[in-house]
């Protein structure tokens, strides 16, 4: 049986409303934290949780809330991160839709945590009607007394307030977020200083993810030790996966880590296997910006051992023969698809998000993009390859924020195991036609 935290009452009639949702346990780790526990406290339960950062990075959360300066005597802000804009990732949209209490709950508690009397919920754009939903979870929170002034009679006040982005990818990385947040175009920051220094306003800010804001709901009540006992070695817990692709059953899954990868494809409990009787190709682990492996290397490490759903198991190998958990957006592709298609997909997505401040970003993304989309329609030569790679390498770990990182490693990981597809592609120009592709020139493709 399928161990569940998070999604525990998510299929409950009624556990959006604030009624179904307190009947349900909704609330109790907010009346424990606030009667029972000092903020320290609550911070501790963190950490002993080892619960790591489910938004894509996967740091240490209880040791990201440590960083927060305590001795300055500005404001203090928790900014939860509800941008999910990762092609393959929808597991925020999914919980924020179906049980917006578990993260208005989760808001209280790390708020009261770390000291915050205002906090903010920075979402998509596009998730107008989510808004309207976590709009009104609010209201009922604050209706009924866990919200505002002297919440619980404890003497701690918090206002909470949800923040429309403007669809802008690049607002994900937490210091855009907060410039935009500001009112500011979302262009990353230069680190140092950092968001637990200089934040929000300049003051001290921790910036966190949907589902690990949600997890600290779970986590308070059943005590940091207790959640410690699920999952493997350092990635604890569970773990929520958006299963996409070329499977019979996609969806959101709330899986414990540790779970064989194998099994997390094939079982009829989880996705089912590969659709329509095919067989696997190569799997996206994390989220478009990780890199992809083939079945050889998802399903085992270059060791020959099976690979489990951790950020550890995952990442063995380096880039040279792993990938990472990322934000749980697992992508499936079975014998069909076409690798080199796939990555000019991912490519045009990076371009187009470029906030464009940083020159290898800028202008390296659209060189990606550009002789992707040659190779793609049958005007490549032998050297694009070798061209793509070079642009990849000064692109990655050269630019403020990730989003370079993001753009190359797709890239370098496409060609580094499908080198054969891209190569085919070139040396048979005719063939790539016969799916009905329909050639576009490509110097009506600009750049910048």
């Amino acid at each position: 049986m399928a161990q569940k935290i998070l999604f525990t009452n998510i299929d409950v009639p009624g556990i959006n409303t604030f009624e179904v949702y307190r009947k349900n346990g909704g609330y109790a780790s907010i009346e424990k934290a606030l009667k029972k526990m000092t903020p320290d406290e609550v911070m501790e339960e963190v950490k002993t949780s080892g619960l790591r950062g489910r938004g894509g990075a996967g740091f240490p959360t209880g040791m990201k809330w440590s960083f927060l300066d305590r001795k300055s005597n500005n404001p203090r802000y928790l900014v939860c991160n509800a941008d999910e804009s990762e092609p393959g990732t929808f597991k925020d949209r999914y919980l924020m839709e179906h049980i917006p209490h578990l993260l208005i709950e989760g808001m209280i508690t790390s708020s009261y945590a770390l000291g915050a009397n205002t906090s903010y919920i920075y979402i998509r754009g596009e998730f107008r009607w989510i808004i309207k939903i976590l709009e009104k979870a609010i209201g009922e929170a604050k209706a009924n007394g866990f919200l505002g002034k002297n919440i619980l009679g404890s003497g701690y006040d918090l206002e909470l307030y949800v923040h429309s982005g403007a669809g802008a990818y690049i607002c994900g990385e937490e210091t855009a977020l907060l410039e935009s947040l500001e009112g500011k175009r979302g262009n990353p920051r230069i680190k140092p200083p950092f968001p637990a220094v200089q934040g929000l306003y300049a003051c001290p800010t921790v910036v966190n993810n949907v589902e690990t804001i949600a997890a600290v709901v779970p986590i308070i009540n059943m005590g940091g030790a207790e959640y410690a006992k699920f999952g493997i070695g350092k990635s604890t817990g569970t773990k929520l996966i958006s299963a996409c692709g070329n499977i019979n059953k996609p969806g959101v899954y709330e899986i414990e880590m540790g779970l064989p990868v194998e099994e997390f494809i094939y079982s009829d409990q989880w996705c089912g296997g590969i659709a329509n009787g095919k067989k696997m190709k190569a799997v996206v682990a994390g989220g478009s910006s990780v890199p992809i492996l083939p079945t050889e290397l998802i399903l085992k490490n270059i060791n020959g051992e099976g690979r489990v759903m951790s950020y550890e198991s995952l990442a063995d190998g380096g880039f040279v023969s792993g990938t990472m958990l990322g934000s749980g957006g697992f992508i499936v592709f079975d014998e069909t698809q076409c690798i080199v298609r796939n990555t000019w997909n991912f490519t045009r997505f990076y371009h187009h998000e470029s906030c464009g401040q940083c020159s290898p970003c800028r202008e390296g993304t659209g060189w990606m993009e550009r002789v992707l989309h040659r190779i793609e329609y049958g005007k490549g030569q032998q050297s694009d390859i070798d061209l793509l790679v070079d642009v990849a390498k000064k692109i990655e770990g050269n630019t403020i924020c990730p989003l370079g990182d993001a753009a190359a490693w797709p890239v370098a990981s496409a060609i580094r195991h499908f080198r054969h597809e891209f190569e085919y592609h070139i040396n048979h120009p005719e063939k790539v036609f016969e799916d009905g592709h329909v050639y576009q020139p490509v110097e009506e493709m600009m750049i910048g």
